[in-house]
């Protein structure tokens, strides 16, 4: 990257500090590249959360949050979500470009004959307790892949690498729902391969040895625009996890499982099973206007959760496509008088009518209707965040792999503003 010009940094008394070189990506701000800060100044910059500062760069994924944009590859997700699958957006995401007719049904063929995971796998769930969460399950197993698959772990090697992208791709999925199969104490059940991606999942979720699953086309829709909505997001905090763990050259199922131990915090992947537990805790219609009150409240913990976004100062753009998902999912299975559902879009019609809500420009947002999409399809709120991992696992992939091809990149190390105790020496009776 060529810099466009220089960003002068003066003392407290007008006094040359450093020029600092200027980057202009295509499109989005400008960066100011701070890598010689320190040296030519002994200072570094502070930034908490790092809200301001670009940890790498990308051509993945653009996010607008003022606008209400979001982008993978160049494409509006508006546009992916509405005509493509899952797997055409993980072809896009992996290798830059959408693949053609004959790409898709050989990069499919090659998903579909990795989905099974090595049998003794299945002796790790025996040393979970039944009631544990599947995210502590996922962890634990995705964790263990390399054991287990560890003929290509060879991350400077791209054949290494892609190869290890489809096994995560496959895997993931059947792990979702065995970690499902095993919290209910049914058996597992094994791929089809004359199955889709998503009609797959559902069936191993679903399916029992006594008793087949034949999959609603409209729920497998819905299902499938789950995961293209939750497919990448930037350099979110799972994302940003899993790069500073590749950073590392850790091999990919540890990457990735650093990812999904971040994506497990409330306040990231967590945020749609707080959905539904905020509407059960809520109860009834009723409610509803004490429960705002309570949010517009200042000095009350209570949170509307589902609403507004840490990025997006509009309307959320997957929220749009998932509010139309839900809809349907709803019609289809006959559930607008079911007592959650009709308090959830009760909600909705309050959030979006109340003028508090309109000025602090609250929307709802993807998680508050995924939740309830996955809740309509008979999946346990305990299990939400595990689905979202099964999305957002190409994504971490993708920035995994572009982070390792980076010329430019080197092990994470942030930096302090450091507040303790200056030198002091030990007490005599300490020595």
């Amino acid at each position: 990257m060529t810099p466009t010009r220089t960003f002068t940094l003066l003392d407290e008394n007008s006094q040359l500090l450093c020029e600092l070189p200027v980057l202009k990506g295509t499109i989005g701000p400008d960066v100011i590249d701070v890598q010689a800060l320190y040296k030519n100044t002994g200072m570094f910059t502070y930034d908490p959360g790092f809200t301001s500062t670009a940890s790498c760069s990308s051509d993945i994924t653009y996010i607008d949050g003022e606008k209400g944009i979001l982008l993978y590859r160049g494409y509006p997700i508006e546009q992916l979500a509405k005509r493509g699958i899952f797997l055409e957006v993980c072809y896009l995401l992996l290798y830059d470009e959408l693949p053609t007719a004959d790409e898709l049904t050989a990069f499919e063929q090659n998903i579909t004959m990795h989905t099974m995971v090595h049998d003794q796998l299945t002796n790790f769930f025996k040393g979970f307790r039944r009631d544990a969460h599947p995210m502590a399950i996922m962890v634990g197993v995705v964790g263990a892949l390399s054991a287990f698959y560890h003929d290509a772990l060879d991350i400077t090697s791209k054949k290494d690498r892609d190869l290890s992208a489809i096994r995560l791709i496959a895997k993931v999925p059947t792990i979702v729902a065995m970690c499902y199969k095993y919290s209910i104490g049914l058996p597992f059940m094994y791929p089809n391969n004359k199955l889709s991606y998503v009609e797959n999942f559902m069936r191993m979720m679903f399916a029992t040895p006594c008793d087949d699953y034949v999959p609603n086309p409209v729920l497998v829709d819905a299902l499938e625009r789950i995961l293209i909505l939750h497919a990448d997001h930037e350099q979110n905090a799972s994302t940003s996890t899993v790069r500073l763990a590749g950073s590392s050259g850790a091999n990919p199922y540890a990457c990735i499982t650093a990812g999904i131990a971040c994506l497990w915090g409330a306040a990231h992947g967590g945020a749609n099973e707080a959905v539904l537990n905020m509407l059960k805790q809520i109860g009834d219609v009723s409610e509803i206007p004490k429960f705002i009150a309570r949010a517009k409240d200042k000095n009350d913990s209570f949170r509307l959760m589902g609403f507004g976004h840490r990025v997006y100062k509009n309307y959320d753009p997957r929220a749009k496509l998932m509010r139309a998902t839900c809809y349907e999912v709803l019609e289809e299975l006959g559930l607008h008088d079911d007592k959650l559902f009709k308090l959830a879009l009760e909600l909705e019609r309050f959030a979006l009518e109340d003028p508090y809500f309109i000025e602090k420009k609250l929307y709802p947002n993807v998680d508050f209707y995924s939740g309830i999409v996955l809740h309509a399809l008979g999946i346990p709120t305990n299990m939400f965040t595990a689905i979202f991992a099964m999305g957002r696992t190409i994504g971490w992939i993708a920035h995994w792999d572009e982070m390792i091809s980076d010329p430019e990149q080197r092990i994470g190390r942030p930096r302090q503003l450091f507040v303790g105790a200056t030198p002091r020496d030990l007490p005599p009776q300490h020595r």
